[in-house]
């Protein structure tokens, strides 16, 4: 028997990592080294913080049911190192995406895992669940040729949606931060391109600039809006930017955060959509055509186009992870995408 350094979240804003025995190898099992996991900054933080719901989904094993201690991630890159009597050889020594929690080893059933594209590095891929909830998002809120679109929140989803929009004929496209590092995450790699013989426009504004400059730079309200930022307040904004009939995604898991929203006044004459959208589904009026099997080829050709791992702002080995989650708590504006290393 071998053992795992795993991370357990044990309190709010408390973390160990401890020392787990793995079962010995089955049959159908194989072993797997972790080479890096990704931190998701918003549901993780909820985790951290003690603001997680405990509810039972049957929709979303990963978030089902949460309570301390946890052992908590989902966006785990390894390289298997062993594997059963029975599992193919092809397996061996390969490089896999597992929605894993951030452990050093763990063992998996090959059919729970993703073989990694030879064109992807392995940082790359740790971005997979949240490119998914991109593709996801996009899916949710089927853009339209020429529509004006807004994503509040820049975070790694946020960049990750507003990149894959910059890929449709749109008029506009204008993302809002507070934070600058993210705000100016998209235009410093080079994207305003040119779409249907237009300049597609990336817009970016900090809150307190929001009513006064968005609204001058669109000219008119949001045909689409998605709302990224983990806070239940921006909806209010969202609804105020939404035009008449349009739709507002909303992809932010606010956990137990509350906030009174105002769906009076205009609101009830406005016939906006308010469209949940959560990675754990597919969209019933594409289920008949879209599995997951589909959507995760999509995300893996996302993932070789955008290349995010750009945004990567700070690496730690996992003896390091109090520094990261404290990073992330107290100054949220020097980040984008934290990493754990795990030294493969």
């Amino acid at each position: 028997m071998s053992l795992a350094k795993t991370l357990f979240f044990v309190a709010p804003q408390k973390i160990e990592i401890r020392e787990t025995l793995l079962s010995p190898l089955k049959d159908d099992e194989v072993l797997v080294e972790t080479i890096c996991s990704a931190i998701s900054a918003g549901t993780e933080m909820l985790v951290y913080r003690n603001q997680f719901p405990h509810l039972k989904d049957a929709h979303d094993s990963v978030s089902n049911d949460l309570n301390y201690p946890l052992a908590y991630g989902y966006a785990c890159v390894g390289k298997v190192m062993e594997i059963g009597k029975k599992v193919n050889r092809e397996w061996e020594n390969r490089l896999v995406f597992s929605f894993q929690s951030h452990t050093s080893h763990f063992i998996a059933k090959p059919k729970d895992l993703f073989p990694i594209p030879n064109s992807l590095t392995p940082e790359t891929a740790c971005f997979f669940p949240n490119m998914e909830t991109a593709v996801n998002l996009i899916h949710d809120g089927a853009p339209i040729l020429g529509e004006r679109v807004l994503v509040l929140g820049q975070g790694v989803v946020g960049l990750l949606t507003a990149s894959l929009l910059s890929e449709f004929p749109l008029e506009s496209l204008v993302v809002v931060d507070n934070f600058e590092l993210r705000r100016k995450a998209l235009q410093g790699e080079g994207y305003k391109l040119q779409v249907e013989g237009r300049r597609l426009k990336i817009g970016s504004f900090s809150s307190a600039e929001l009513y006064k400059d968005l609204f001058a730079y669109a000219q008119s309200k949001f045909d689409l809006v998605y709302e990224l930022t983990g806070s239940p307040t921006v909806l209010n904004d969202a609804i105020e930017l939404t035009a008449f009939s349009g739709r507002i995604v909303i992809g932010s898991w606010y956990g137990e955060k509350k906030s009174e929203i105002n769906l009076g006044g205009s609101f009830h004459r406005s016939r906006i959509k308010l469209i949940s959208s959560q990675v754990s589904t597919i969209m019933p009026e594409l289920s008949g055509r879209w599995d997951k099997a589909r959507r995760h080829q999509v995300t893996w050709e996302a993932l070789e186009r955008i290349k995010p791992e750009k945004w990567i702002t700070h690496r730690f080995s996992l003896s390091d992870a109090n520094k990261a989650y404290q990073m992330l708590d107290e100054n949220p504006q020097e980040t984008i995408q934290v990493l754990f290393t795990h030294g493969i």
